[in-house]
């Protein structure tokens, strides 16, 4: 395998074809990714035929991944009287896939951020994300308007999988023009590693990256000289592959990478980059938890500014948008405005706009507790007194706050009993219990407001006067306990139970879902209509 000085020199050699300029044909005129819906249907289309169809044994394995990371979660949702899922808990449980494997947002699917009326969760102004919806509503209409059954979820998770995937391919196909390579000739090691590169500088940079700005790729591509982490990354990714592939390969002869083998390197960078650059998120959730020695899981508005020259942290995101996001505690009247650490590493400006279909964010500490809580529970309400024991059980350290158990109490006894998992209630509980690793439930005006896309063209950031304002106001006291009734909201919302469906094949089911369907498909039709669309037909 190559040294790091081979991978420094590779940075060298890309910029020089940089400078030289794009062979006519390559460079594109605007962005680089812009999704063709024409080739989405398509592309849509045959993925969901293969996977349906069981066309290979790659694609059967990818379904049997896909359902042992995703069964636990089906048994705990709430279901219809046919034993299958609504749209919301739909929605649910695709966005908690690629959340936890990927640390994918797809764009469409994000949180619901807990609002009372969850209708307008599929209302989306970007003609690409209808895709995810596209996909739900063409298995709920195989399945008669019953809901979607634990096989019908996985399939349009390995539908939408595969849409991220072949995007991969072209940010390849774009790096090979860069470096002006044939795509049906192999490529040496040192090679390869230049074209890892500049692959991971088009990943990292996402739409706003521009084929025909050579001056700011070059500034990119040089400054990866000083990315050690990123380096390491794609090398031990390539050790990977070689070490599979170990026994079909003669170790004497000097290694050639056709672009297929290229491909199969760029999709696993594509899925494992979430979880490689998840450790960015951890370092600066650790520097906000040395803000908060109290460990309340917030960090008051002027300290969150106030970070010394040297910090490696400097955190400038406005009042506005850590109120809209919900991660400002404006609740107490002594401490003044927090923020909740939690909500704000899991914010949207702390995403990387990576694609045209999802963005990259930083993994949940919160989900590897509720995924342990689903699959002791595996069903969609349990006793205070069982949650209880699984809390206690995940960490024995976590000390329970002052009243905490009695709220437990409360909730189940404003549920008939038991307290629902996927509820709002639960959730708060839950981040009182773990306040630095569970985000606070906030109600949000608008679901729009967790898309990245609303706040990463530096909407999110506050001006100097504002920093400074809360900079020079005094700083809380230290509190002398906790007080759980000044924090606590005995709002509750329950978006994953939809009202029950039935389970036979009415007319009147039929006739709204192809209502929806025709909805989905005029706005389809609409945004390549003029280019002279080919409409799929999706009957069989």
């Amino acid at each position: 395998m190559a040294s790091h000085g081979t991978f420094n020199a590779s940075v060298a050699i890309i910029a020089f074809f940089l400078f030289m300029g794009i062979p006519s044909g390559q460079a594109a005129a605007g962005k680089l990714r812009k999704v063709n819906m024409r080739e989405v249907e398509i592309d849509l289309q045959n993925s969901l035929d293969e996977l349906l169809g069981g066309a290979s044994a790659s694609a059967t394995q990818r379904l049997a991944t896909i359902e042992a990371s995703t069964w636990q979660t089906f048994q705990a949702l709430p279901k219809n009287t046919a034993g299958r899922l609504a749209p919301a808990a739909v929605r649910y449980v695709v966005h908690g896939y690629f959340a936890k494997e990927h640390g994918w947002l797809i764009k469409g699917l994000e949180p619901n951020a807990m609002q009372s009326d969850v209708a307008n969760v599929h209302e989306v102004s970007v003609l690409q994300d209808k895709v995810p919806v596209l996909v739900e509503r063409l298995l709920e209409a195989r399945q008669a308007d019953r809901g979607l059954a634990l096989n019908d979820v996985v399939t349009m998770i390995a539908v939408l999988e595969q849409l991220m995937f072949d995007e991969s391919v072209k940010l390849l196909e774009a790096a090979y023009g860069l470096n002006n390579l044939p795509m049906d000739e192999e490529i040496d090691e040192e090679t390869l590693n230049s074209v890892l590169m500049i692959y991971l500088v088009l990943f990292d940079q996402g739409e706003k990256i521009d084929l025909s700005d050579l001056e700011r790729l070059r500034e990119k591509l040089l400054s990866l000289k000083g990315r050690r982490g990123m380096i390491e990354f794609a090398n031990s990714t390539v050790l990977n592959f070689e070490y599979a592939r170990r026994h079909i390969v003669n170790p004497f002869r000097p290694r050639r990478y056709s672009f297929q083998a290229v491909a199969e390197i760029t999709e696993v960078l594509a899925q494992r980059y979430g979880k490689w650059q998840n450790a960015e998120c951890r370092d600066m959730k650790a520097h906000l938890k040395e803000l908060d020695p109290e460990g309340l899981g917030r960090v008051p508005l002027g300290l969150f500014y106030a970070q010394p020259k040297g910090s490696v942290h400097k955190f400038s995101e406005s009042s506005d948008y850590l109120r809209q996001i919900g991660a400002l505690d404006e609740s107490s009247s002594e401490g003044g405005a927090q923020v909740v650490i939690a909500n704000y590493v899991a914010g949207p400006s702390n995403c990387i706009a990576s694609s045209s279909y999802y963005s990259v964010c930083c993994l949940s500490d919160c989900d590897a507790i509720f995924n342990e809580i689903e699959h002791q529970v595996l069903a969609p309400s349990a006793s205070p007194e069982k949650l209880l024991t699984i809390i206690r059980n995940i960490s024995s350290e976590t000390q329970l706050p002052q009243g905490l158990p009695e709220k437990l109490q409360a909730i189940a006894a404003h549920h008939s009993g038991e307290v629902p998992l996927h509820g709002r209630l639960f959730a708060q509980w839950l981040h009182f219990a773990f306040p630095h690793e569970c985000p606070y439930p906030s109600v949000l005006e608008s679901a729009t407001a967790l898309t990245p896309s609303q706040w990463l063209g530096g909407q999110s950031l506050a001006s100097n006067e504002e920093k400074q304002q809360h900079i020079a106001s005094p700083l809380p006291s230290a509190a002398n306990e906790f007080n759980i009734e000044e924090r606590w909201s005995e709002y509750e919302v329950l978006p994953m139970h939809a009202p029950s469906s039935t389970s036979s094949f009415t007319g009147a089911g039929i006739a709204r879902t192809l209502m929806q369907l025709v909805v989905v498909l005029v706005a389809l039709r609409a945004g390549c209509l003029a280019r002279g669309c080919v409409c799929i037909q999706w009957g069989r």
